[in-house]
């Protein structure tokens, strides 16, 4: 679910382009095998939506009137609703513990899956469809943008483990979400494209990032690569902080983290244990320590979740009434955040010459 002003853009693109959106540089690809939307700012992946697989075995892009009626592609007028003023910077999550009780959500993998979500009302402002979530009004420049997968590099929330500032007051999920990247390389073969991406300016003294973002019409997958360029060992930690778009975040149902330990950061920070599948019914602050593959049933579709490099697994929701500035009301139910992390239980040491690889992989959930 994007911005009907995001999606304009990406109808009016025949292959790939670079475009401005709301004072950004973004790269957009509208191709046979689907669709992706990534801005410079950040590096960050704003859009990801697979061809139907009817299209694929047919070897082209649907007929717009067929993506008219999946939602995916407005009358051109319609799609003239840009996005709000922008809003104040990020707001810290609040609220109550959510329930964990096991519950059935109905919903399983077909190839009209998208087509569900898509047919599915969108608030005003908004177009259903695709992968990802992303706020309709977005902050103003230097503001980084809500939804997507924002890097959180090199540290992640507010630890600050590998903040240089002298009082250690860097930004909230440090400085790469909001720094300008530049477009390295662009692999594009039948199948789907590559991008690589670096900073265009250096954000820590010893170690440096760069963004590999890879999609096709199977998956995306989106790597963060650290490499240590200085002479003594640092600690650091970060995220792939997705923002998954679902029909109701509070009837969500994320499956695989049966037994695991987490910190309810909600309840201070106590560790407890799950207990069956995670059903969410209202806010959420956990960090799971686990590295187990995850999926998620929203009631219309099913998505698989792997991670590399990674034993955090963060999964966040504000609740309705502590939602950030920056997220309307009527939008706020349309994402769920389940994160690919190094956390404070699995900080990443690095000596001279190490690199780490922290890496998240979505892709369509097979029924056994």
């Amino acid at each position: 679910m994007i911005p009907a002003s995001l999606r304009a853009l990406l109808d009016d693109t025949a292959g790939q382009r670079r475009a401005e959106w709301h004072g950004r540089d973004v790269w957009l690809a509208n191709e046979a095998w689907g669709e992706l939307a990534v801005s410079l700012q950040g590096a960050q992946v704003l859009h990801y939506s697979p061809a139907p697989e009817d299209a694929q075995a047919a070897g082209a892009s649907p007929a717009p009137e067929d993506a008219q009626a999946a939602g995916a592609s407005p009358a051109p007028e319609d799609a003239q609703a840009a996005g709000a003023s922008p809003a104040p910077e990020d707001t810290a999550a609040a609220g109550a513990s959510s329930s964990s009780e096991d519950t059935a959500v109905a919903g399983a993998s077909s190839s009209s899956e998208d087509a569900a979500v898509a047919r599915s009302s969108a608030p005003e402002g908004m177009v259903s469809g695709g992968w990802l979530w992303v706020t309709p009004t977005p902050q103003a420049l230097p503001g980084a943008i809500r939804g997507g997968i924002p890097l959180c590099w090199p540290w992640f929330a507010d630890e600050h483990i590998a903040d240089e500032s002298p009082d250690r007051s860097g930004p909230l999920h440090g400085p790469a979400r909001k720094a300008d990247w530049r477009l390295d390389a662009v692999d594009e073969h039948e199948e789907g494209v590559e991008l690589h991406l670096s900073p265009e300016t250096r954000l820590h003294s010893q170690i440096t990032p760069r963004a590999v973002i890879q999609a096709n019409a199977n998956r995306l997958h989106v790597e963060l690569i650290t490499e240590h360029t200085g002479e003594t060992p640092v600690k650091m930690s970060g995220a792939l902080h997705s923002y998954l778009a679902v029909t109701d975040a509070f009837t969500c149902r994320l499956e695989g983290l049966p037994g695991a330990r987490y910190l309810d950061k909600l309840a201070g920070f106590a560790e407890r244990e799950q207990q069956g599948e995670l059903g969410v019914r209202g806010s959420l602050d956990r960090i799971y320590h686990s590295n187990a593959e995850l999926t998620l049933d929203d009631g219309n579709r099913r998505l698989r979740i792997a991670r590399q490099g990674s034993d955090s697994a963060v999964v966040w929701h504000p609740g309705d009434d502590a939602l950030p500035a920056d997220t309307p009301a009527e939008v706020g139910r349309h994402f769920l955040c389940v994160e690919a992390a190094n956390t404070r239980l699995d900080p990443v040491w690095l000596v001279p010459g190490a690199q780490h690889l922290l890496g998240t992989t979505l892709s369509r959930a097979q029924d056994a």
